[in-house]
């Protein structure tokens, strides 16, 4: 274990601050400061917002993160952070951050996907990823079906939302209610007690002529939005418990019924699950109980990996630095539309074509290929900030 590259994650796409450090595939912590409830009063996420709050809580949470793993700044083989996609600016306070640590203490940087991320954390709960991996990735804005035969170079998108994705769904509807923001967590408490059949939302695109593995789920949200208003309108009381329950069962079906086919049509014997939503009571239970009908693993981490945080970005970057993955380069963006298809950006000495891939890759010396050149320069900031 000792020899299993250690590195800092650093995760600021939308309104959670999230460090983790990792060794391997070993989460040594993972520390988050969330900005949630300032957002609760507004209905969702203000960006400028969530952009002070990073500012704010960075250098605590990163401290936190260091005296719970036990370890020394120092003692890092890299620091990642997620580079895209995200709000604009709560990424540039993650990148910036990232960028900082890591020159000042002389290791690579790696700027890597937040959506790559989410499929790499599974690998701190059950272990390394099969190769390749078919993940469904839901969250609050993102609805993809992904194959990913290597994590760390190839993410080829199958299909993926074209208008709301279902967190989103979520989160509007529970706005309908007036149940409160996010509304994930709260339909979810709200459906056990309802009747997943009592009212038949319609599932999007899953015609015999619609595409097979893309979502919508903006239909959705207006049929239950509709129905809310009809309701009210005729003077009727509105049986939360029950609408929860059946737009919520509306939305796993779809969900898990294209992962499943998915699987099934790429020959792909595994089904990892990510992102926010996978923390949901029903489409765990619904994913397993199609998974063993069809005979495919489910693979999903424990409800804290699944939301945004620092862990994630850590065990990409793991696998970076194991798979000798070219470090990004001091002028690395933020990119708030980063594609899937590209899981890190390395810099422009390091091509994606001039560090070879797999087992084959060139060795990189991170201790000194990418270090600052000018150690003179803040020797002193080492000395005061990462003793």
């Amino acid at each position: 274990m000792a020899d299993e590259p250690l590195v800092l994650g650093i995760e600021t796409s939308c309104d959670e601050t999230g460090v983790g450090i990792v060794r391997g595939h070993t989460l040594l912590a993972d520390a988050i400061a969330s900005s949630v409830d300032t957002h609760a009063r507004f209905g969702g996420v203000v960006p400028e917002i969530a952009s002070r709050a990073h500012l704010e809580a960075m250098v605590p949470t990163i401290q936190r993160a260091l005296k719970e793993a036990g370890i020394a700044a120092s003692d890092l083989d890299g620091v990642a952070v997620t580079a895209g996609p995200g709000l604009a600016g709560a990424l540039l306070v993650g990148v910036s951050a990232a960028k900082a640590y890591a020159y000042a203490l002389g290791k690579p940087l790696y700027g890597v996907n937040h959506l790559a991320s989410h499929i790499c954390v599974d690998q701190l709960e059950h272990g390394a990823l099969p190769e390749p991996t078919m993940a469904l990735l839901v969250s609050g804005g993102h609805s993809s079906l992904l194959l990913a035969p290597d994590i760390t170079s190839d993410v080829r998108p199958l299909g993926s939302t074209i208008d709301d994705a279902a967190g989103e769904a979520f989160d509007k509807v529970a706005r309908v209610l007036h149940l409160g923001f996010p509304g994930g967590p709260v339909i979810d408490r709200y459906a056990k007690e309802g009747d997943p059949a009592a009212i038949a939302f319609p599932r999007g695109l899953t015609g015999p002529r619609d595409a097979p593995y893309d979502f919508s789920f903006s239909g959705l949200k207006t049929a239950v939005a509709r129905w809310i208003e009809a309701r009210r309108k005729a003077g009727e009381e509105v049986p939360v418990a029950d609408v929860s329950a059946s737009f919520q069962e509306a939305v796993t079906d779809v969900l898990t019924r294209k992962a499943i086919r998915a699987c099934k049509d790429e020959g792909v014997d595994h089904l990892m699950i990510g992102g926010g939503v996978a923390a949901n009571s029903r489409l765990r239970a619904m994913a397993e109980e199609r998974c063993a009908a069809a005979g495919i693993t489910l693979r999903v981490p424990r409800p804290k990996l699944c939301t945004d945080n620092g862990a994630m970005v850590a065990a990409l970057g793991t696998e970076m630095v194991a798979r000798n993955r070219a470090p990004s380069d001091w002028d690395l963006p933020a990119d708030s539309s980063l594609p899937v298809t590209e899981p890190h950006v390395p810099g422009e000495a390091h091509g994606p074509h001039s560090h070879g891939s797999g087992d084959h890759a060139h060795e990189h010396d991170h201790d000194h290929a990418h270090a600052p050149d000018h150690d003179h320069v803040h020797e002193l900031s080492r000395k005061n900030l990462y003793a």
